[in-house]
């Protein structure tokens, strides 16, 4: 006889239905239904959620205050801006937001001989993604490249920056390698996620497949001291090689470091 203190077990003991995967994922799925539409909570979720995506593309990068931050860390900054004249333009000419306002491209000339990397924050599709998560990340590889006895570049803040803008940066700089921290496009489940790219002899023109990408950096997704793990692991990697990219070889089958360029 069965105990009734003891709850009946479903029809499909271990069978996962759409409300238990709801747990797993961010993504909408098992949102039920309203006559022919949403329920109320499910349909003022999408719109704050599509309102925050909305904010995170058009909010302009409060590049000052991401200075200030780095300063607080012990970190030297320097501001530049792209080609890009307005955030108009830097959505419809993505060409321009990969290469320096030439007031700025001779700003960095004055930045030392050469150094082994350098770290670049970019805006990118998402300020959200910068302010919350661009200097802990910046600050954390830092620490590691340190550690290796690396030389580090004063960290750049490009706003209306592309990934591609830290070609130009690094070549200027003279740096051996180059990161580049930026706010990625943002979804409907996630508008403060951060993107790096790992790049190493940065020159104006490089093709996307000679970089490295670590994506998802944020709260909910890949920690910033796990990212700044992968990080340095490519640079080691880039460093010994002396190259990046799809050329870039991984020792180790174990290592997560991901090996795919950027898109």
């Amino acid at each position: 006889m069965s105990d009734p203190a003891k709850p009946a077990k479903p029809a499909h003991a271990g069978t996962p239905t759409l409300r238990d995967l709801r747990g797993l994922t961010q993504a909408r799925i098992a949102l039920g239904a309203h006559g022919a539409g949403l329920p109320t909570g499910a349909a003022l979720a999408f719109g704050l959620d599509h309102a925050r995506a909305r904010e995170a593309v058009w909010t302009p990068l409060d590049a000052a205050a991401i200075g200030a931050a780095l300063r607080a860390q012990g970190l030297e900054s320097v501001e530049v801006r792209s080609a890009v004249s307005d955030r108009t333009e830097y959505l419809r000419r993505p060409d321009r937001g990969r290469s320096l306002a030439p007031e700025s491209a001779t700003v960095l000339d004055g930045h030392g001989p050469g150094f082994d990397v350098a770290i670049v924050i970019a805006d990118g599709l998402s300020a959200t993604a910068v302010a919350l998560n661009a200097v802990p990340a910046a600050a954390a590889l830092a620490a590691r490249v340190r550690r290796a006895g690396w030389s580090l570049a004063p960290v750049v803040v490009a706003s209306q920056g592309r990934v591609a803008i830290g070609d130009p940066i690094g070549a200027r700089l003279g740096a051996r390698c180059v990161v580049v921290l930026i706010g990625e496009r943002p979804g409907l489940s996630a508008s403060d996620s951060l993107g790096c790219y790992v790049t190493f002899g940065p020159e104006p023109g490089l093709p996307d497949s000679r970089r490295n990408c670590i994506s998802n950096i944020r709260e909910g997704g890949l920690s910033v001291e796990a990212a700044a793990g992968q990080m340095e692991a490519l640079l080691r990697a880039m460093l010994a090689q002396g190259t990046s990219g799809v050329a870039l070889r991984r020792e180790d089958p174990a290592d997560p470091t991901p090996a795919l360029p950027a898109g």
